[in-house]
């Protein structure tokens, strides 16, 4: 494959890390972010159209910026009639824009842009496209991908949802100071959610490192953005230690690799750095949250050298306290888990099916999973058997299939 030329990759540098700033502060000119992203698409293709004869200009991103509020302006003129107030007052304030001069340095209204893409008049799948496509700088193509919708179904719903947060008056700029934290949440729910459709996703895919590696990049930019929040520090961390250990949930072939079989020297002792920084910093500031307090557990599993060495005790004071911060399935499973360690799988199983009791688990996967494991670890095959089924029929990816069958396997055999 042809190297790119300087000029191409100038270009694909600046929407892979600049897009969410650019779009931005384009917006930010106009408050239009559906014309916005239309001009900064018609500016890159007249760059990549000029910059090979011409070269790259001393400021790139000014260059765009330039050149994209021009053709808003030309776009605004020849839609303009004399009855169009709104026109009138939207040509306005792009013609009253900063020149390039000004935009030697762009200022960094990205987080106007994030909670703009996050708003609650927005359904959960628009917030998390719309983000991937405005902050993010993803194509339409990818994150349909991501999604696995049609192209054009993707296109149809970021149409749809700019139009709605046109026809709702959304403003682009902060919350009010009381909506900040409820809008903050919202943001980082749309991170996480990102996050764990990358690290592991609904598809048959068991990682999209692409996704995880954007929910981080996004994740950095928040916390940037907002230094002060804790919540956001502690999302972060939680995203590097567990994506820390990416490489070694794939074994030979593919097949998923369990914790306690992971390969700890090949974990990315980088990411667990910065991550274990960000939870003391958390931790010292004042109560955590349960993204910190999930960071938190991540972090003791990182400095443990071996699985044998983890602080189990501590981890299951941990889980009681997200527990009672966010009583839902995922913290159920996962404590009985660490229980089981801590003491025994009998006593972990009967605190798992007293607390889970209820037809809402009958559908999650890794309650069936869960409880197979406890029940093969004291020898009660038959019944570990049966819930092996279960988890295998609730399970989507190929890898996991694989290795719960294999765990079921080694039941029959000792049997």
């Amino acid at each position: 494959m042809p190297s790119q030329s300087p000029e191409d990759a100038q270009i694909t540098r600046l929407i892979r890390e600049d897009w969410g700033r650019l779009l931005s502060t384009l917006t930010d000119f106009g408050g239009d972010l559906a014309l916005a992203e239309d001009c900064l698409q018609d500016a890159v293709v007249a760059a990549l159209q000029a910059w090979p004869t011409t070269g790259l200009p001393d400021a790139p991103d000014a260059w765009l910026i330039t050149t994209a509020r021009r053709k808003a302006i030309d776009r605004l003129r020849r839609a303009r009639t004399q009855a169009d107030k709104a026109g009138a007052v939207a040509l306005w304030h792009w013609q009253h824009a900063p020149e390039a001069e000004e935009l030697q340095t762009l200022p960094d209204k990205r987080l106007e842009l994030i909670f703009t893409c996050c708003h609650p008049a927005l359904d959960e799948k628009s917030r998390v496209a719309l983000t991937l496509r405005s902050v993010g700088g993803l194509t339409t193509a990818e994150i349909a991908a991501a999604f696995l919708d049609k192209k054009e179904t993707m296109g149809i719903r970021l149409t749809r949802a700019k139009k709605k947060i046109a026809a709702a008056g959304i403003r682009f700029r902060l919350p009010d100071p009381e909506d900040l934290p409820d809008r903050v949440d919202g943001v980082l729910k749309v991170l996480y959610l990102i996050f764990n459709e990358g690290h592991r996703g609904s598809s048959d895919q068991l990682m999209r490192t692409d996704l995880a590696e954007e929910a981080i990049r996004l994740g950095r930019i928040l916390t940037t953005c907002l230094p002060d929040h804790l919540e956001a520090k502690g999302l972060l961390a939680l995203m590097l230690l567990t994506d820390a250990r990416r490489l070694t949930r794939k074994g030979p072939g593919g097949a998923f690799t369990p914790l306690e079989q992971q390969a700890r020297a090949r974990w990315d002792r980088g990411k667990i750095h910065q991550g274990k920084a960000l939870v003391e910093q958390v931790l010292k500031a004042g109560p955590p949250g349960v993204y910190a307090l999930q960071a938190a557990i991540s972090a003791l599993h990182a400095e443990a050298p071996d699985f044998a060495s983890t602080d189990w005790t501590q981890i299951v004071a941990l889980y009681d306290l997200l527990w009672k911060l966010q009583p839902n399935p995922v913290v159920l499973v996962n404590c009985a888990v660490a229980q089981s360690y801590a003491t025994n799988p009998s006593t972990a199983l009967k605190q798992l099916e007293a607390t889970g009791a209820g037809q809402h688990l009958q559908t999650y996967q890794p309650y069936h999973a869960c409880r197979a494991d406890l029940l093969a670890r004291q020898g009660r095959l038959e019944e570990a058997i049966i819930a092996y089924d279960r988890a295998i029929a609730l399970t989507e990816a190929p890898e996991e299939v694989a290795f719960l069958k294999a765990r079921k396997a080694l039941c029959a055999f000792v049997e």
